[in-house]
């Protein structure tokens, strides 16, 4: 092969790899130049108004700056079966969460959020080494900087790990690209010694079936911008065994983790019409009902603890303008969400997304609503209907 094919192998496979455009700047290596690398920056900066959470009471609105997401990204391939990711990011002061406002300073935090090795041996068996997004819900795979709203559902991550962990995953594609198939095996919780029963490993399985444009990447994206025709049905199932305690005092009751979920992601663009986009999912997170325990481990209750529900977004882009109309509803129980047991929650917002340069350069407006149906609806429990905006501005560069 000369050496501009073998640039434009390893290039296309860092290209396909890396789930976004060619943005950075690029150097060659190698002793036939087989070797590509390329530097990326990518920034979400937010101002966010939120109608409680301050003052004496939490009662006050609160107004902060801030970026959602502030990262440098390292991708490189090297011949035609093997490529990196690795990917840091920095986060500081984010003091308005999800379902509340935290008090003082949250502090600020540097860390790794991937570090992958990647090996292609066929379009039917890939390998991913490090760490990596584990394969559960299509939400969390898709990419954080091309999702159809604002930002992912908040509430859909699974227990114990943040929107990656430590491990490996075998993937590929079968049948013409329409079946795509995932197993991984991940730390899971990372805990030892005596704060949990036993130190397992976290399993899942994951696969599609795409009917129409195959989705063949190992990351999803919440929106095609028109450019594809998608639809896409999907499923998951994850299990770590004697993953926590019900009592964490007596050190008994010990629980298995065990979560599965359903997905469905359809874009169809129309001429002279524009691009309608849908997309929904049901999850269901079982710690074994540790919640009921007389000291529960405090991580399997909570936003992200023993869990059930689901989302459904619609999105539709103008045909000759850049525009983006959006609108997601949410519904999830919580076994125990702020003290308040069977707590359940509504989440609705809409807004939309103004395409500079497509998701390299963004502007993105969303308004949303989150409503308790128990507790004393005051900022005491935590179950206070408020409303937040978000302004954001997105930049891959």
């Amino acid at each position: 092969m000369s050496k501009i094919g073998k640039i434009s192998v390893s290039a296309a496979l860092l290209l396909g790899f890396a789930g976004t455009a060619f943005a950075g700047p690029q150097m060659s290596f190698g002793p036939n130049n087989e070797g590509t690398l390329q530097l990326d920056y990518k920034g979400q900066f937010q101002a966010m108004v939120r109608d409680n959470g301050s003052g004496a009471a939490k009662d006050d609105g609160t107004a902060d700056f801030n970026f959602r997401r502030n990262r440098l990204a390292l991708m490189g391939a090297y011949g035609d079966n093997m490529s990196i990711y690795v990917q840091t990011e920095f986060l500081e002061n984010q003091n308005i969460k999800p379902i509340d406002v935290q008090d003082g300073n949250a502090g600020s935090n540097f860390y790794m959020l991937d570090a992958q090795m990647r090996f292609k041996f066929d379009n039917a068996f890939n390998v991913h080494v490090g760490k990596l997004k584990y394969n559960m819900n299509r939400e969390n795979l898709e990419a954080c900087e091309a999702p159809l709203t604002l930002d992912r559902s908040l509430f859909i991550r699974a227990p114990f790990v943040g929107t990656t962990d430590k491990g490996v995953a075998v993937w590929g594609n079968l049948f013409n690209d329409m079946f795509q198939y995932r197993v991984d095996v991940m730390n899971g919780r990372s805990a030892t010694g005596t704060d949990t029963p036993k130190s397992n490993f976290r399993y899942s399985g994951r696969a599609h079936v795409s009917l129409l444009d195959p989705e063949t990447g190992y990351g999803y994206k919440g929106t095609y911008l028109g450019k594809k025709k998608v639809l896409t049905i999907g499923g998951a199932y994850q299990q770590e065994s004697d993953v926590a305690y019900s009592d964490t005092v007596a050190k008994s009751g010990a629980v298995d983790y065990k979560g599965w979920t359903a997905d469905l992601f359809f874009e169809y663009p129309i001429d002279g019409v524009g691009t309608v986009t849908l997309s929904g999912a049901y999850e269901d997170i079982d710690l074994g009902g540790a919640y009921k325990g007389a000291n529960p481990d405090s991580d399997t209750i909570g936003q992200n603890g023993e869990k059930n529900g689901y989302y459904m977004k619609a999105g539709y882009m103008l045909p000759k303008l850049p525009l983006q109309l959006f609108v997601r509803y949410e519904k999830w129980s919580f076994a125990s969400l702020n003290g308040v047991y069977d707590q359940r929650v509504d989440w609705y917002g809409g807004g939309a997304n103004y395409y500079l340069r497509d998701q390299n350069l963004k502007l993105t407006f969303e308004a949303s609503n989150t409503g308790f149906h128990k507790g004393s609806g005051t900022t005491v429990d935590g179950s206070k209907d408020f409303m937040t905006y978000i302004t954001q501005l997105q930049l891959i560069f």
